[in-house]
């Protein structure tokens, strides 16, 4: 426990660790502010004390023109102080968002299958302001009430030790509570984080899915799993407000206790003449001062068990090493790609699975041939053209290339050889020119329509109330299906990449679509090597060979008459799709 505090502490301060100017000047002028805080009330006492002598107007308009000077003082460094601490706080907050936006991008995709997206999104909102919060107002209470104490303290004994034993007695109790207090504090604040990003989850579920929602009719079967997140939220968010509102003001009332054993305690001392009353109003405004950051410390011990909690869930994001990263010595790959392509013995099993989704895969593609990879669902695919850009990790020797180890090539030159339109056609919130832009945004309008032209979906755009400058919705909802896998191909053909992965991403376009579509790429692009996966059969016999795949392997290969003579699974898939 102690260990895991200490390791959270030194994240708090690496957080912090670019802005330590800032944030020591805010801590200095805290000082400033807390040492005139010290010296206040020693002026006010010595007016009392003076003017017990003499009554000149003169020396009381002294005395108050010096206490309004320097409390003016003392006003616009303490606004000084919290500029600058929340100030620091606010760029933290900036640096850990654009820190977790840098670090998801660079983690592969099957981390996002184990980590809901409504979570991340709470890490890197909710979280995030969690801490923004411990390095702003915590940050500042702490070192306000550290330098509070650290000054006001000794100048309480000098004036009267046993009145500010007294005084100060009741504080020990505090801290005992607290230390009570805090692990149980700890452990509700994360679970209000979890129930938290639970509710996250199911509302972006719930507005992804939400024709689905209505063609089933589930909407009242939403609301009450709704209800029953939003009742758990409810319910541990109560238990850490229970929690608080018993703490917070027994902490507040003991703070107020102090002064109220002093008024008890000092009236005998002012009745012998061991006080004098000057220096018992200043020992009054000393443990006033006292009580406001004293009484803070439950906030403050609520905003660090937030932050304690948060900075866990942050540094889980950071902690996680992307799985497919450059080699120790990355190949660049020679500035033209012919795009051969070559497996040895590839074998591939995915993590917790003892099948392998592929196993000794051996082929060789040469440049400008189109391939169609067809078979049964769950024959291995989609995970080979996956594999081809490293969206999974493989073993060396495998998989080349031009001859080079795609392991070891350098993942930004491997992927721009590349374009891949995997089964899902995802599009961005923009319009369709930026969409089929996406890999290449410097390219012209007229590349674009090429590109468009190529996919065969520039005549139903021109079609559209904007054109190219149509605006698409969240993830292209406004298209239908078949223009959405249609404009992704754009976008892929319009990088012009040596190497084209199409992996069932045809799908929703018919069948004659389909056919024209892979003829235009076999003939107007020699140099694309075309790897094309489909269950649609007519479009998959024009290419140049065929490989056909079960239960991870290659089974046959060949062109569409050989394969079409031969007793296997092709044949077996043909007829089957001439009887459908």
């Amino acid at each position: 426990m102690a260990q895991s505090s200490q390791l959270r502490l030194q994240k708090l301060v690496s957080y912090l660790r670019p802005h330590w100017r800032k944030c020591s000047l805010g801590i200095f002028s805290l000082l400033i502010v807390n040492s005139l805080g010290i010296y206040i009330p020693k002026l006010i006492s010595q007016a009392i004390d003076d003017l017990e002598i003499a009554t000149k107007f003169n020396e009381f308009l002294y005395y108050v023109v010096l206490i309004v000077i320097f409390a003016s003082i003392m006003w616009v460094i303490r606004v000084t102080s919290r500029i600058l601490i929340f100030g620091v706080g606010r760029q933290v907050e900036f640096d850990l968002k654009q820190k977790i936006f840098n670090r998801l991008l660079k983690l592969e995709p099957s981390y996002f299958s184990n980590n809901t997206i409504g979570d991340l999104i709470n890490r890197a909102t909710s979280d995030v302001d969690n801490i923004r919060r411990l390095l702003g107002f915590a940050v500042l209470s702490i070192f306000n009430t550290i330098f509070a104490y650290g000054l006001t303290i000794p100048v309480m004994l000098s004036i009267n030790v046993r009145l500010t034993l007294l005084a100060i007695s009741i504080y020990p109790i505090m801290l005992i509570l607290v230390k009570i207090f805090s692990k149980k504090l700890q452990i509700q604040q994360l679970a209000v984080q979890e129930e938290l990003s639970n509710i996250s989850d199911l509302i972006q579920e719930d507005m992804n899915g939400i024709s689905l929602i209505k063609i089933y009719a589930q909407e009242e079967n939403e609301i009450q799993a709704f209800s029953e997140y939003n009742q758990r939220l409810l319910d541990v968010n109560l238990d850490l407000a229970q929690t608080r509102n018993i703490l917070f003001p027994i902490l507040v009332g003991l703070a107020g206790s102090s002064l109220l054993i002093l008024l008890i305690n000092g009236s005998s001392y002012l009745e012998s003449g061991q006080l004098t009353v000057g220096n018992f109003v200043a020992l009054i405004l000393y443990v006033e001062r006292l009580v406001f950051p004293t009484a803070l410390l439950g906030f403050t011990i609520s905003a660090y068990q937030r932050g304690e909690v948060s900075i866990d869930r942050i540094e889980a994001i950071f902690t996680v090493e992307p799985k497919i990263q450059d080699h120790e010595s990355p190949i660049t790959f020679p500035q033209t790609v012919k795009g051969w392509i070559k497996s040895q013995g590839l074998t591939y099993a995915y993590p917790g699975s003892k099948t392998p989704a592929l196993e000794n895969i051996n082929f060789l593609i040469k440049p400008g041939e189109t391939i169609a990879i067809v078979g049964l669902i769950g024959s291995g695919k989609s995970t080979l053209a996956n594999i081809l850009p490293r969206l999974l990790n493989i073993d060396i020797d495998q998989l080349f290339i031009d001859g080079y180890d795609v392991t070891q090539v350098k993942l930004t030159d491997l992927r721009r050889a590349i374009a891949y339109v995997p089964q899902e056609s995802f599009l961005f919130s923009t319009t369709i020119k930026n969409n089929i832009c996406y890999g290449d945004p410097l390219k012209e309008q007229k590349e674009i329509e090429f590109a468009a032209k190529q996919a065969q979906i520039h005549a139903e755009i021109l079609n559209f109330p904007q054109q190219y400058e149509t605006i698409v919705g969240e993830r292209g909802i406004t298209l239908s299906g078949g223009q959405r896998q249609r404009t992704a191909l754009a976008r892929a053909l319009l990088v012009d990449a040596p190497i084209l992965i199409l992996d069932d991403a045809l799908s929703s376009v018919d069948n004659q679509t389909a056919t024209n579509i892979l003829q235009n790429l076999s003939t107007g692009t020699q140099k694309k090597t075309v790897i094309f996966i489909s269950h649609q059969m007519s479009a998959a016999a024009t290419a140049d060979r065929i490989f056909v795949m079960n239960k991870g392997k290659i089974v046959q290969i060949g062109n569409h008459s050989e394969l079409i003579d031969q007793p296997g699974l092709y044949q077996l898939l043909w007829q089957q799709q001439k009887v459908e």
